[in-house]
């Protein structure tokens, strides 16, 4: 039987070679810095390895979201494992960040993802609270434990724990039988692997546990630098970054966050060449440490979602 491809615009294929060579550096990279971390004793080395840990990630994470666009591979199958693949170093089940993802693209810049701008009658101690944890890394966490709420516990009760703020997901609320179980099956994968790992490359806890605070802290300080303050819209409400080629290539285009909104369809290598040369670009940087100041009073309407 012939595998169905997915459909992208003429002209922008998918670089299915590219990815699946840099699914296999970057999962493989993961591992022998996995195994590193716990070699070595000194404190300075372990921070060493979880800082190019998290670094590493960060292109992992990349690889995971095209995958949740259906960009990592132009066959269905091939996206799909490739997704749980980048997945497990997260770690992360497929089904469930890509559920959340494609959420994330319907109500960008409606309250529910209103992190850096708060009305008069919000709780200001309680949106700066939730504003400067996901600087500081505690948004990581939530991940992977948001996961194994919804994936082990009786549907009532995760309804109740993630269904109210600040937890609440819409994305999660429509959530079906099936996706449940693929969530833990997924789930089941990402223990394995990480049980292999353990008793294969006598892997430590604590050393395996700093490179993830390296990443947690790397990767939830840039999650909305390319939205924070910007204008109140599903669509337009993103930036494209400026930002030097080394890093630009390790976020594959990342920081083209407004072209991505506007074309989702369209897979990260052709994001650059979606503006015109003259486009004015925010810095990264300015624009990465404008987020440290805090939370805005703001009286925009809410945008309607694309739902």
């Amino acid at each position: 039987m012939t595998e169905v491809k997915f459909e992208h615009p003429a002209g922008f294929p998918v670089a299915n070679r590219l990815n699946f060579v840099l699914c296999c550096l970057t999962m493989g990279g993961a591992v022998v810095l996995l195994w590193l971390g716990s070699q070595v004793e000194a404190w300075w080395a372990i921070l060493g390895v979880g800082i190019v840990f998290s670094y590493l990630l960060l292109t992992n994470y990349a690889l995971l979201h095209e995958a949740t666009h259906g960009h990592l591979s132009g066959r269905r199958s091939w996206n799909y494992w490739l997704g749980v693949g980048t997945g497990i170093f997260f770690p992360v089940p497929f089904t469930m960040i890509h559920l959340t993802h494609q959420g994330h693209h319907d109500r960008n810049r409606t309250d529910a993802e209103l992190f850096d701008l708060y009305y008069a009658s919000d709780n200001r101690f309680l949106k700066y609270w939730v504003w400067y944890s996901t600087l500081t890394g505690w948004f990581w966490p939530l991940v992977p434990l948001g996961a194994v709420l919804v994936g082990l516990l009786p549907r009532h009760v995760y309804d109740w724990l993630l269904r109210k703020p600040p937890w609440r997901n819409p994305s999660l609320d429509g959530l079906t039988t099936t996706e449940r179980w693929q969530i833990r099956f997924e789930l089941l994968i990402i223990f394995a692997v990480f049980f292999a790992m353990f008793w294969l490359l006598d892997l430590k806890w604590v050393n395996t546990l700093v490179l993830y605070a390296c990443f947690a802290f790397n990767w939830s300080t840039r999650q909305y630098v390319g939205h924070a303050f910007t204008k109140r819209d599903v669509v337009e409400g993103a930036w494209n970054l400026n930002h030097n080629p080394w890093m630009t290539a390790l976020l594959l285009n990342g920081n083209w966050d407004l072209n991505h909104h506007r074309h989702p369809e369209v897979p990260w290598i052709y994001l650059p060449q979606l503006s015109p040369p003259s486009e004015t670009r925010p810095h990264y940087l300015k624009q990465y440490w404008l987020q440290w100041t805090g939370p805005r009073l703001t009286t925009d309407p809410e945008p309607e979602s694309s739902e």
